[in-house]
C-alpha cells in the first residue's frame, strides 16, 4: 500500500458560512442490478433500493466502483441513474458517480444526474494515462465548468493508482461547490489529515470507504461510510451510526465488531484483486436473498456454485447471529 506521508496543511484562514452537509451518515454504494449485460434488473433495483431506505440509510451512492461504473455502457449508466432517482422519489439524497477519463462524458452524466433529480456527483482521479496533482486539480476544474450539483471527491487509489494528494484536497476545498471527500486508501493517517479540513469547511462531509475502519474514522473527524456490506445488512451500519450520534461508544463498537464478522462473506471470495471479487460476492449474497440479480458486467463472471453453497450457509448463520 502506498504510504502518504503526514503533514499539516495549509489551508484558508475564513471558514465557510456554508450549513452541515446533508450527505453524512451511511451512504450504501450500491450494486448495480444487472439481467444481462447491458440490461437492468429492473425489480431487483427497486428491491435493493426499498432495502436500504428500509434499512434506515442517510442517503444512496449509484455507480461508485461497487456499482461497476468502468464496465458499464453510458446508456446503462444513464438508465440506472433515471431509474434509481424514480424509485427513490427524494426519500433521500442521491449520490451519482460520474467516473469517465473523458471530461464530456463525465460532464454528459453529471448532466443526466442533474436531470433525473439527483442530489450531488461523486468524482474520482482519471486513470490509466499518468496525471501529477496539477493535471488533477485542472481535471476537477474542467468537471465543475457547466454542472450544477454539488460534487463529492473520492479517493480510490487501489483502482486509479492515484492518490487526491492533502494539499491537493485543501486547495480544491477552497471551491464551494465541492462539499466532501470518501476515501477508500484503508490509510487512517491520510483520513485524519483530510478530516483537519473541517476547520474551514464545516460543510464538508467525510466518507470512509472500508467498512473495518468505520468506527475508528468516525473517531477522527469522520461524518459517514460508504460501505459495500451496507447492501446486505443496512440496519446495521445503520445503527452503528445512530449509536454515533448518541455519542455511545460502547454501542458503536459493539456493532463494528458485528461488522467485522461479515468478514466470512468476503473471505470466499477467496481471491488477491482488491475489489471486483467482493462485489461478485457481495451480488450473489443479495441473490440469495432474494433482492436481485447476481449478473456481473463482462468479462467478470458471478461466484462459481460451490461459491454459492458456502454463502448459503454463511448468511443463515449471519442472519441468526447478527439480530438485523
Amino acid at each position: 500500500m502506498t504510504t502518504i506521508p503526514e503533514r499539516n496543511l495549509t489551508v484558508p484562514s475564513s471558514p465557510t458560512t456554508q450549513p452541515p452537509s446533508r450527505f453524512q451518515g451511511i451512504v450504501p454504494p450500491i450494486v448495480t442490478p444487472l439481467a444481462d449485460d447491458d440490461r437492468l434488473d429492473d425489480s431487483g433495483c427497486e428491491r435493493l433500493l426499498e432495502h436500504q431506505i428500509e434499512g434506515g440509510v442517510d442517503a444512496i451512492f449509484l455507480l461508485g466502483s461497487s456499482g461497476e461504473i468502468v464496465s458499464l455502457s453510458h446508456q446503462l449508466r444513464a438508465d440506472f441513474v433515471r431509474k434509481a432517482c424514480r424509485i427513490v422519489n427524494q426519500r433521500v439524497p442521491v449520490l451519482v458517480g460520474i467516473t469517465d477519463n473523458s471530461v464530456v462524458e463525465t460532464k454528459r452524466l453529471a448532466q443526466v444526474a442533474a436531470d433525473a433529480g439527483a442530489d450531488a456527483v461523486v468524482l474520482t482521479t482519471p486513470f490509466y494515462y499518468p496525471v501529477d496533482q496539477a493535471e488533477l486539480k485542472t481535471f476537477v476544474q474542467s468537471i465543475l465548468q457547466g454542472i450544477d450539483l454539488p460534487l463529492l471527491l473520492y479517493n480510490m487509489p487501489a483502482m486509479t493508482k492515484l492518490w487526491f494528494a492533502p494539499e491537493t484536497v485543501a486547495e480544491l476545498a477552497q471551491i464551494d461547490q465541492i462539499v466532501g471527500i470518501k476515501d477508500s486508501s484503508q490509510n487512517l493517517d491520510y483520513f485524519r489529515q483530510l478530516t483537519s479540513l473541517k476547520s474551514i469547511r464545516p460543510d464538508w462531509t467525510f466518507l470512509i470507504g472500508h467498512e473495518t475502519l468505520l468506527a475508528d474514522s468516525l473517531r477522527v473527524g469522520g461524518t459517514g461510510g460508504v460501505n459495500l456490506g451496507t447492501n446486505l445488512f443496512p440496519k446495521l451500519f445503520s445503527r452503528l451510526m445512530q449509536a454515533h450520534r448518541e455519542n455511545d461508544d460502547d454501542a458503536v463498537q459493539g456493532f463494528q465488531t458485528k461488522i467485522d464478522a461479515l468478514a466470512p462473506i468476503y473471505e470466499i471470495a477467496n481471491s488477491s484483486a482488491p475489489l471486483l471479487p467482493l462485489i461478485g460476492i457481495t451480488k450473489t449474497a443479495l441473490s440469495i436473498l432474494g433482492i436481485c440479480n447476481d449478473h456481473l458486467a463482462p468479462p467478470h463472471r458471478p461466484c462459481t456454485p460451490e461459491q454459492r453453497q458456502q454463502l448459503t450457509v454463511v448468511l443463515e448463520q449471519l442472519k441468526s447471529t447478527l439480530g438485523v
